[in-house]
């Protein structure tokens, strides 16, 4: 009999279309669920061939999943590393390729938050190994996803990265994080509603090829936002379920499409120009959520109806709640086409105009 605490996909290859097999990796299982991570060596065993395995974590936490996870695999006979890592960094990245390389690790697993996964992603990409997710949080898509955000000296890049094979999301563990994490993570997948805008603008305008698959899923995920929205509450585990089985869904769209375009359009754009400008003190999810309302403007759809999903979850709907003044959003709307040139999206190829973009914010209101 199933326990009822554990949620199981066993998501296997169905969702492949012929013409991606040759190049797609999907999660063999998404575990979510009370004290999911017990279940990590099973995880380990029916979706690798891994004796020795490198745990990527940090100093906070080792002691909410790190610890946990070096134990169980050690206790069952498995060669484990423990690397607490900083930053997701070149460097950091660099660290954990060399000592994976050193003892022969054939699995890496990311147990943490954002930087850690990506930290772990991205090593085990560049070492053709296989990846675990272990999410402490879910704060955006990126404990789902083959992209991971490397900082290369004062710029955090997004780089292609590993596809994890199995993702084990304990929401005993992952709903002791911040709320604002959570709700950072749901306004992320909501964006997928204006990243497939942008796409399909792409495709008509400039022949870019759509994956019908990717973008179905992706808006099935940011439509499974707006549906539960109300369910989003804080201290409450079906909550992070909820939000995490979405973010999983907007990773596997990604890799079904071969690329990020079915969840990263304008609104990411400007999150990363604001980053860039080292601006205000939002999160991802929280920069991506007000740039769907401004980018859903721009596209003539209902922006009313981001803005309304978004505040029943709890996310920031306006500058001042990110500490983003007028002039900084304008700045980084004016130069957010630049931060990937090669990505058509609303935005046009020369970008906002500064009336454009101080419209916008007047007229949705995020002011």
């Amino acid at each position: 009999m199933q326990n009822p605490n554990f949620f199981i996909f066993e998501i296997g290859y169905a969702l492949v279309p012929f013409e991606k097999l040759a190049e797609m990796v999907l999660p063999r299982d998404v575990i979510g669920g009370h004290g999911a991570i017990e279940k990590i060596y099973d995880v380990l065993i029916r979706v690798t061939d891994g004796r020795k395995v490198v745990v990527v974590t940090g100093e906070k936490t080792y002691n909410l999943a790190g610890k946990r996870v070096a134990e169980i695999l050690n206790s069952n006979g498995v060669e484990t590393k423990v690397m607490i890592m900083g930053e997701a960094t070149e460097e950091n990245v660099e660290k954990v390729k060399e000592e994976s390389k050193k003892m022969g690790a054939k699995v890496i697993i990311g147990a943490g938050g954002g930087s850690k996964i990506d930290i772990a992603k991205k090593s085990a990409f560049d070492l053709n190994v296989y990846f675990i997710s272990v999410p402490t949080s879910a704060s955006h898509d990126g404990v789902a996803s083959p992209r991971a955000s490397i900082k290369k000296g004062e710029i955090s890049v997004s780089m292609e990265a590993a596809m994890p094979v199995a993702i084990v999301a304990d929401t005993e563990i992952m709903v002791k994080s911040p709320f604002r994490l959570l709700a950072s993570g749901a306004a992320d997948v909501l964006s997928n509603l204006t990243a497939l805008k942008d796409w399909s603008l792409a495709h008509r305008l400039k022949g870019e090829k759509i994956s019908s698959s990717g973008y179905m899923i992706a808006e099935f995920a940011a439509k499974e936002i707006i549906n539960n929205a109300a369910q989003i509450k804080p201290n409450i585990e079906e909550s992070v379920w909820v939000v995490m089985k979405q973010i999983a869904f907007s990773g596997i769209a990604m890799s079904v499409s071969g690329s990020s375009r079915p969840a990263s359009g304008a609104e990411h754009m400007f999150a990363h120009a604001v980053d860039t400008l080292k601006k205000g003190n939002g999160l991802h999810g929280e920069l991506c959520g007000i740039g769907t309302i401004i980018s859903m403007y721009l596209h003539g759809g209902d922006w009313n109806l981001v803005k309304d999903t978004l505040q029943k979850i709890g996310a920031p709907t306006k500058l001042d709640q990110v500490g983003l003044s007028e002039d900084d959003a304008v700045q980084a709307l004016m130069m957010a086409h630049k931060v990937r040139p090669e990505r058509y999206t609303i935005l046009g190829e020369n970008g906002l105009s500064e009336i454009a973009a101080k419209e916008a914010l007047r007229f949705t209101e995020v002011l």
